[in-house]
């Protein structure tokens, strides 16, 4: 899927597929644009980054799959400062990395919240005093630094550790360790490659709750890389990665929604669940304010659309003569003949009160329609129903 796809100027920001949705009045506090990396030297280097593009902003939970090689853990250190930025803009929390000086790097991870596959705790020390290690670069006293380690470690289930060492403890317990070690400074951003591998499912949820839970009051963004499906479900979006590049771009919930509101639509009732995602993941939102025309007659087709708050009038143009033919509402479609058969636009479209509708344009429907045998039967039966 393209990323880079441009948006037109009445398309709503609260979009899914390719497209990102922002809060009002807030960007975002990653802004990543045509990055590219490479590892080696000179004639033996090889590109691992090929012009990724991704935004994630305050109190967004983003997810970040893809098979093993693709460039995620490469993705999320350059956004973590932890390698140097090559070509291309990576910006952090108000902070470009490109070329930033030393000072600047470090002013950029004191706002982060890392959390690897490896917990790397000090074996030597306890669990709270492990934790404690993310705080010793914050103002507070040592007494306030002791009280929210422990706070911390409640939270993520090891109330009864709280003074063991490493060597006490089990796999599963020490990434915990890590993951409050990680969040106890209340950073900006959360930057986690794997969190919930070593856990089993009760541990795995109590932590992406935990997640969750400091996303919504602290208005920290966090970027997860995972194959873990368990926690799929807290995400807002979802991004994978494949070779290299960002592939797909999902806001989950506002596809959860579409998808529902396809399966109320007769002609799209009986699509299995996977090409309804498909459908839904390709969709974009448009507005249309009552009296613009969405499609005119006699013009290349270049969208299906599909309405979901609003109305619209469709009208024919024959011999001079300008003929309203219907009048449709929530859950109509339309637009999907001249797709089809190549053919011109045979009505416009205007919308009669202020409209929602979402959109499908040509290269995603024709991709959707091959992909899917149910996309197309359930469209050529709605053609032979209007003959």
């Amino acid at each position: 899927m393209n990323t880079q796809t441009i948006v037109p100027e009445n398309t709503d920001r609260a979009t899914f597929g390719t497209r990102h949705w922002s809060r009002e009045g807030e960007g975002p506090v990653i802004r990543i644009s045509d990055l590219n990396h490479w590892y080696g030297e000179a004639g033996f280097r090889r590109q691992v980054l090929f012009g990724c593009n991704l935004q994630v902003y305050p109190g967004e939970i983003v997810i970040m799959t893809g098979p093993s090689g693709s460039g995620k853990t490469t993705l999320l250190t350059l956004i973590g400062a932890l390698r140097t930025v090559q070509d291309g803009s990576v910006s952090v929390a108000g902070h470009e990395l490109l070329s930033a000086s030393a000072d600047d790097l470090v002013r950029v991870r004191r706002k982060l919240g890392f959390i690897f596959q490896h917990h790397n705790l000090f074996r030597s020390l306890t669990a709270l005093q492990n934790v404690r290690l993310g705080m010793d670069l914050f103002k507070g006293s040592p007494r306030e630094r002791n009280e929210r380690s422990r706070h911390m470690l409640v939270s993520v289930g090891l109330k009864d550790h709280v003074h063991k060492k490493p060597g006490k403890l089990s796999g599963g317990q020490k990434q915990r360790v890590a993951i409050a070690r990680g969040l106890v400074h209340q950073p900006k951003v959360v930057l986690a490659d794997e969190p919930t591998a070593a856990l089993d499912e009760a541990s795995g949820r109590q932590v992406v709750t935990l997640f969750k839970s400091i996303a919504e009051t602290q208005r920290c963004a966090v970027l997860l890389v995972t194959h873990d499906n368990r926690i799929l479900d807290i995400a807002d979006r979802i991004v994978n990665m494949v070779d290299g590049r960002v592939k797909s771009d999902v806001l989950v919930r506002e596809s959860m929604l579409i998808c529902e509101f396809l399966q109320q639509i007769p002609a799209f009732r009986e699509m299995p669940a996977s090409d309804l995602s498909s459908v839904a993941d390709a969709l974009v939102v448009e507005k249309f304010p009552a009296g613009d025309v969405v499609v005119r007659q006699n013009e290349p087709g270049e969208k299906f659309y599909l309405i979901r708050q609003g109305r619209v009038q469709v009208s024919v143009e024959k011999d001079g003569a300008q003929r309203n033919v219907a009048e449709l509402g929530e859950g109509d479609f339309f637009g999907e003949a001249a797709l089809m058969t190549g053919n011109p636009r045979n009505a416009t479209v205007t919308a009669t009160q202020p409209s929602v509708l979402y959109s499908l344009a040509k290269p995603e429907f024709d991709r959707v329609l091959a992909g899917s045998e149910s996309f197309e039967e359930a469209l050529r039966h709605a053609l032979f129903d209007r003959q």
